[in-house]
């Protein structure tokens, strides 16, 4: 009875301090308390935490070094940014590890009943694909077992996901971890005397007013449950959240109705025939591909959720809309990708079944003024819409590199040309209304008389070196940069879940402690200027002094299905050669981010370039002759390797 009298004044003595501040505008203390480092980073995550959706919080991160800028938080802090949105990939392996260092601080600070509530928040604000790699970071680091595999809503939740715990081993037994266990044991004691504890009873408390309600009344009710001692693991936690709002992700921080009937309301009316299961598929949908409608912070935001969800329910059905939150929820590239495109991007997303990189292909592919793409939520102007849509600013794919590689891909086609001559070139200039047979509602002929008209321009000027493609040329050499982009994605999502793997299961990144893997890096190498590598591997892990590794990777949408023999030995080598020539030996690496790791300046070695075809239809029938063509490559120029994809 005295441990209640102690929690009934210690509540009483937050409620004078606790502010009720919109969650949207960040939460302050009126009152004086402890210097937290929490504190200290409100003015950092103030811009964010004004944002009214993930569409502005995605546009703003484009504005700021988003790792400096996590790396700079305290873990806390870096839960609360992560979230608000998908994060750009830059910073996504970052907010991983800090999400981890926080679960871990939090059981050993709050005990297990208070942390779960705190697991489940960082769990639901997470994609899975984030939530696979924060587990095997914990199972790495043999801290599983100790914080979330101790928590059973926790487990059902990640069971629910299909990412149960028994799929992450933890690492063997080591030295250090005699200490942990010892600590482990002082923690499960704070369950019951937290409270007591007044200095982390304030930090939790000052941590709650920051979450969104149901985890408010969540912490709330274990505290009330370990006052009376009536306490069962996990069960406390599992009832106070209403079967409506529980496994909700990715957005509770822009509802600005109250959390529980704002959701209930989605589900009434024309919608009864809807489970309560799809309110989470409806509040995902409105919040990531409401677009503008969203971001007003003045207006009331159920009317606006409700039409959305209208909307959506006439385009997809209920469900579609199911199938659409599990691909958002899947995947932050997914999520980002709707959020900066919207209900177009959405639709796509679709269509394509999740698959991002065939979304974009199907949005590229959109007939010129369609609304609500990617392209134009970012506001690139200039660019052609169906260029436009594969910018793809988190990842690297900014207009600026976009519009380099195409011009190094146009460059290098082989396809006819028209002359020079820009006399001639002006009679027939072609226009917008007046494609030729063939080309009528294609959305890259618009693009096309975009690249006539600068081409002209620039042999005027006496800057280019080629006529312009003819438009024959021109589209099947834009399709296959489409495609090669989609290659590349795909490549990326294999290789992140090759570095995920134990080490000596890897196939390709097995060279590596703790691989990073980053996309369209600049680099600069004396006689070729200025390169965007395709992907650069780049070792975070501290194993010596020495230089960290580094490993580029060029990706090739070249159809060798026709080559044979000599002609298959000599391609191979010549795109070994230009690999090598423009991503090995020694790289200036011009991004400011990893700067950071590179131990002696920007200049380094690169050990291994490595050259991956997309296979399938596109590669020889002939395996044998592609082995031994490879094989050649090899001994040409030991310094690639060729690979088949």
């Amino acid at each position: 009875m005295g441990l209640a009298l102690l929690l009934t004044a210690g509540l009483l003595l937050l409620a004078g301090c606790a502010t009720s501040a919109p969650l949207a505008r960040g939460c302050t203390h009126a009152c004086g308390g402890p210097a937290l480092s929490s504190s200290d980073a409100e003015p950092r995550l103030a811009p964010f935490l004004s944002c009214s959706s993930p569409a502005e919080f995605v546009a703003l991160q484009q504005q700021v070094d988003m790792p400096r800028l996590l790396e700079a938080l305290d873990d806390w802090s870096a839960v609360r940014l992560g979230a608000l949105g998908p994060v750009r990939e830059d910073a996504a392996a970052l907010l991983q590890r800090k999400r981890a260092s926080f679960l871990r601080s939090v059981t050993e600070r709050y005990g297990l009943a208070y942390a779960e509530v705190f697991a489940l928040f960082v769990l639901h604000s997470a994609h899975d694909d984030e939530v696979h790699e924060l587990l095997r970071l914990l199972a790495r680091d043999k801290l599983l077992g100790q914080t979330l595999g101790l928590m059973p809503t926790v487990r059902e939740e990640l069971q629910r996901r299909g990412l149960p715990l028994s799929a992450y081993p933890e690492r063997g037994e080591r030295a250090g971890d005699v200490l942990r266990g010892l600590g482990r044991a002082a923690r499960d004691a704070l369950a019951t005397s937290l409270v007591i504890d007044g200095q982390r009873y304030l930090e939790m408390s000052a941590r709650r007013e920051q979450l969104p309600p149901p985890y408010r009344q969540a912490l709330h009710d274990v505290e009330q449950a370990l006052a009376w001692q009536h306490f069962a693991p996990g069960r406390v936690v599992l009832g106070s959240f209403d079967s409506l709002t529980f496994g909700v992700p990715l957005g509770f921080y822009y509802l600005g109705v109250g959390t529980g009937q704002g959701l209930a309301s989605l589900s009434q009316g024309q919608y009864e025939q809807a489970t309560r299961e799809l309110a989470p598929a409806l509040l995902v949908g409105a919040l990531y591909a409401g677009g503008k409608g969203l971001r007003t912070p003045s207006e009331p935001r159920l009317p606006l959720l409700q039409e959305v969800v209208r909307q959506w329910n006439a385009r997809l059905g209920v469900d579609g809309l199911r199938e659409l939150a599990r691909y958002i929820h899947a995947r932050r590239e997914a999520g980002r990708f709707v959020a900066v495109g919207g209900m177009d991007a959405a639709l796509a997303l679709h269509e394509a079944r999740g698959d991002v990189a065939r979304a974009q292909a199907v949005l590229s592919k959109a007939k010129a003024g369609a609304t609500g793409s990617p392209a134009r939520s970012v506001g690139h102007t200039g660019l052609p819409e169906s260029l436009a849509s594969l910018v793809d600013e988190g990842v690297g794919l900014t207009r600026e590199v976009l519009e380099a590689r195409l011009a190094l891909v146009e460059l290098e086609a082989t396809g006819p040309r028209l002359p020079k001559n820009v006399a001639a070139l002006e009679k027939q200039r072609p226009a917008l209304d007046a494609p030729p047979p063939g080309a009528e509602g294609n959305p890259r002929w618009p693009e096309y008389v975009a690249y006539y008209e600068k081409r002209l321009g620039e042999l005027g000027r006496g800057t280019a070196t080629k006529g312009p493609l003819r438009w024959e040329s021109y589209e099947p050499m834009r399709g296959w940069f489409a495609r090669g982009l989609a290659f590349e994605r795909h490549m990326v999502e294999v290789l992140q879940a090759d570095a995920s793997l134990p080490r000596a299961q890897r196939r390709f990144l097995g060279d590596f402690d703790q691989p990073r893997i980053e996309r369209y890096v600049g680099v600069m190498k004396p006689g070729t200027g200025l390169r965007f590598a395709d992907v650069l591997v780049i070792e975070t892990g501290e194993l010596s002094n020495q230089p960290p590794r580094v490993e580029t990777l060029s990706f090739k949408s070249r159809n060798l299905s026709g080559l044979k023999g000599t002609a298959l030995e000599t391609q191979l080598i010549e795109d070994a050669r230009e690999a090598l020539k423009k991503y090995g030996e020694t790289l200036d690496i011009r991004r400011d981010s990893l700067q950071p790791l590179l131990r002696e300046g920007s200049k380094v070695p690169v050990s291994k370039v490595r050259l991956i075809y997309e296979g399938g239809r596109l590669m020889p029938k002939d395996i044998n002759e592609v082995n031994e063509a490879v094989s050649a490559t090899k001994n040409a120029l030991p310094g690639v390797e060729v690979l088949f994809q």
